[in-house]
């Protein structure tokens, strides 16, 4: 997939590291239709292509990740069509926008360069890991326009903070800053202004020179396990290392360890 830079979306692959950039700063990067549905075909793509060992999911300039659906885009469907026949097929993309980042194999992480809000958190919230720059916020403005969540937010926002903050957030819309997304453990890490980039570019090489097959067994392992009761979990975890155990790149790595050599991992 090859987006030009006035694209809605760009997406660019650099060695084993994807990076998706929402590219609508003039509209705080809200989530078109088009863009979308480009970020349902890089989505797609990364996860045809296992050369992609790390996704990483940002906002081009300063100010917003993604400030959530575009309302203005929106609001002329609703008045075109009416209510009931705005929810075409195409704006389908835009609410199942998060969901297709939470379906990537490889690990993701979003790097917050200002506001994530609504549909916005919720991408984030869908990647595994979040880092953000310390102009970030995050909020849910639903309950100020008189609607909800459409995207997973309800079920993943609790997942992360726990029930009771959830809810305050989902209540009072107020947004939250960096530093208290921090401390409730919203994101991973606070990073200072414009080293948000380079931190996250290198923590996705540290993620890369693992093993790939260990990589999207892990992922998969804590995500499902989520869904299960312990005793289901335990098994799904049993299941997958024996798994790994058949692999080239479990050999590798028993090999390089005696050898005392660098790793060669090949994601077989």
């Amino acid at each position: 997939m090859i987006t030009p830079a006035a694209s809605s979306l760009i997406f660019k692959k650099e060695v084993s590291v994807a990076t998706i950039t929402f590219n609508r700063p003039d509209v705080r990067n809200a989530m078109s239709v088009e863009m979308a549905q480009r970020l349902a075909e890089a989505c797609h793509d990364i996860n045809q292509d296992k050369s992609i060992l790390v996704t990483i999911i940002t906002g081009s300039g300063s100010k917003s990740f993604c400030s959530g659906g575009d309302l203005g885009e929106y609001s002329d469907k609703i008045q075109e069509k009416g209510f009931q026949n705005s929810i075409t097929p195409e704006y389908r993309f835009v609410q199942n926008a998060a969901r297709e980042v939470a379906l990537l194999e490889c690990p993701s992480i979003a790097a917050v360069n200002g506001h994530a809000l609504g549909l916005g958190l919720s991408i984030a919230l869908a990647c595994d890991l979040r880092l953000a720059s310390n102009t970030a916020s995050f909020g849910v403005p639903e309950a100020l326009r008189g609607y909800m969540p459409l995207s997973g937010l309800t079920q993943w926002l609790p997942r992360l903070v726990g029930k009771g903050k959830a809810l305050e957030m989902l209540f009072t819309a107020d947004p939250v800053d960096a530093r208290e997304a921090l401390r409730i453990g919203l994101i991973n890490r606070l990073v200072e202004g414009q080293e948000l980039m380079g931190e996250v570019e290198r923590v996705a090489r540290d993620i890369a020179s693992k093993a790939p097959l260990s990589l999207r067994f892990l992922k998969e392992a804590v995500n499902r396990g989520l869904d299960f009761s312990l005793e289901q979990g335990m098994k799904l975890e049993m299941d997958l290392y024996a798994l790994l155990q058949t692999t080239g790149d479990r050999e590798e790595g028993i090999r390089a360890f005696r050898e005392k050599r660098q790793l060669k991992f090949r994601g077989q």
